[in-house]
């Protein structure tokens, strides 16, 4: 594989486990917003192998599993060395009768629950389950998910249960997967984390990270992917359209107007705003990678294309003097 912008990896804190510059989010695998069968599932992850992309990310929030099986599939055929696989904890899936119904987030049967559980052993079920469904026999990064509204246990008793199973050679780095800044930040500066991945909170949209996590981040060598670049579809596309989502909900006109400003900045540069929008995390020292859902290979082949795109110095320029970008975020360094 000739070395390109997609493939270039970087080292998450002080482990051994490295990323690619762009990861593949699995939440769509898992039915987010619209089913998913099983061939469009594996040809997107196809597409992405063939892409360069080596860091894929799941959980098993998403789909209720089949996020998780369907990528584990797919790397079974691959070099265990070649790739770097994360999920998450902090949901245990529980059985129960479907009875015709779809699950309450992703376009999947019913056929399970999920069940709030930051304990020690909760924990350790939940990476057994989770070997289950990969056919993985370790897991290279994991995070505590969506832990926002159960800081307190997963800080006294999930943390802790996460750096047991690094130290067993289980997991290679650990963290935590939040869209909350300011929780993260105590999770940067209140344990030994390698890594946490940020969801929309530090994007074109949204620099509240800047506030305390990055800065922490940085003080405490930990890696930071960042993840929702898109903010769930509103710079997803060259030109926002009325409708487009932002954080799962349709965009309020004042955040489209905004978006629409910085997309005719990008276009003035030759610039898609997708482009734009991936380029920009990666410019800030704590950023190792950003993570970008995917659930078709045609929506795979032209993000990658797009990551590949030159972004010229002069567009963060004219974002900042036109008030369009946080006057404290880095754009100096080569995109």
């Amino acid at each position: 594989m000739n070395t390109t912008r997609t493939s270039r990896t970087h080292r998450l804190g002080r482990t051994s486990v490295e990323v690619t510059e762009l990861g593949f989010g699995g939440g769509p695998l898992g039915g987010l917003f619209t089913p998913v069968d099983d061939v469009t599932a594996a040809q997107a992850l196809e597409a992405a192998w063939e892409g360069g992309i080596r860091y894929y990310d799941t959980s098993p929030h998403y789909g209720i599993g089949h996020s998780e099986r369907r990528i584990g599939e797919f790397l079974r055929g691959k070099p265990r060395t070649q790739f770097t696989l994360s999920t998450k904890v902090g949901r245990l899936l529980v059985p129960q009768d479907p009875a015709g119904q779809l699950d309450e987030s992703f376009a999947v049967p019913a056929t399970h629950r999920r069940v709030w559980d930051f304990t020690r052993d909760g924990i350790r079920r939940s990476v057994e389950d989770s070997l289950t469904r990969t056919g993985a026999e370790r897991i290279d990064v994991l995070y505590l998910h969506d832990a926002e509204e159960h800081l307190e246990d997963a800080l006294r008793t999930g943390f802790p249960a996460l750096a047991e199973l690094r130290a067993e050679g289980m997991v290679g780095a650990i963290g935590g997967g939040m869209y909350h800044p300011g929780k993260l930040t105590r999770l940067v500066r209140e344990t030994d984390a390698d890594v946490v991945m940020l969801s929309g909170r530090y994007t074109l949209m949204d620099s509240g990270a800047l506030d305390s996590l990055l800065p922490a981040c940085v003080e405490r060598g930990v890696s930071v992917l960042a993840a929702s670049t898109f903010n769930s579809g509103l710079l997803a596309t060259d030109w926002p359209e009325e409708g487009a989502f932002y954080d799962y909900a349709p965009a309020a006109p004042e955040l489209l107007e905004r978006a629409r400003r910085i997309a005719d900045v990008c276009r003035a540069h030759g610039v898609t705003l997708p482009r734009a929008a991936m380029a920009f995390p990666l410019h800030h020292p704590a950023v190792a990678g950003i993570v970008v859902g995917m659930r078709t290979a045609e929506e795979v082949r032209r993000n990658i294309a797009a990551f590949e795109a030159d972004v010229p110095a002069q567009l963060w320029s004219d974002l900042h003097g036109q008030g369009l970008l946080d006057e404290r975020a880095p754009t100096g360094a080569a995109s």
